[in-house]
């Protein structure tokens, strides 16, 4: 595939789950990708370190795509030191693959605040943008950052032709499924089943279903 784009898919993921699964398939085959490369986040900058380890995360997602040619589970801000900075990722990807357009997928509530993201202009210099939204829904670049008017793409081609700056909707019928969700089931003791891939669901501990039960508790560091 010439000069095929790689995705950028990073997250908590605590835990990752189908709805995570289904759209790296469908990013990766609507937009032509190369692979999707999963980046569990270490310490985000905007939500306290998750419960779960990252190490722990990062196994999880490994379980979850064994089979899945094309998906790639990505370490590299768990090995990274300091806070987890989408910028610094995509640093590190460039200069792995210096050639190769890269993609970085988001929701439609994080592009609306993209321009609060540490040096979001310099992500712009580096990748494109696939967010992906409901189908019918509208979408607007977020009025501070006037940069994103004027480089809106229909097709993913664009990506493979212009090195980086171009953004893109993506629209997808989204799985209702949430880690919030997960966790607050997990809580109450219900099933999870056909919400989480079965490798993962049968691999949790005890262990990691009271870490998971206490994810979203408040004054946790």
């Amino acid at each position: 595939m010439a000069n095929a784009a790689v995705g950028i898919f990073g997250g908590a993921f605590a835990p990752f789950h189908n709805g995570h699964l289904r759209l790296a398939l469908e990013a990766m085959e609507r937009l032509d990708l190369a692979q999707v490369r999963l980046i569990p986040t270490a310490h985000p900058m905007h939500r306290p370190d998750s419960q779960i380890s990252p190490q722990k995360r990062l196994d999880w997602v490994r379980l979850a795509i064994a089979k899945e040619k094309g998906l790639v589970a990505d370490d590299r801000e768990i090995r990274r030191e300091g806070p987890s900075f989408t910028i610094d990722t995509l640093v590190e990807l460039k200069k792995w693959r210096p050639r190769t357009p890269l993609v970085l997928l988001l929701g439609a509530d994080a592009f609306a605040h993209f321009h609060t993201w540490h040096m979001w202009e310099q992500i712009l210099e580096i990748a494109h943008l696939a967010v992906v939204s409901r189908p019918g829904s509208s979408l607007l670049p977020p009025v501070e950052a006037d940069i994103l008017r004027g480089r809106h793409t229909d097709t993913a081609e664009a990506f493979r032709t212009v090195p980086a700056g171009l953004w893109m909707e993506l629209p997808l019928p989204l799985m209702e499924i949430s880690s919030t969700r997960i966790r607050r089931l997990l809580k109450q003791g219900a099933s999870v089943r056909g919400l989480l891939p079965d490798a993962i669901l049968d691999a949790l501990t005890p262990k990691d279903i009271e870490l998971l039960t206490h994810e979203d508790a408040p004054g946790k560091h």
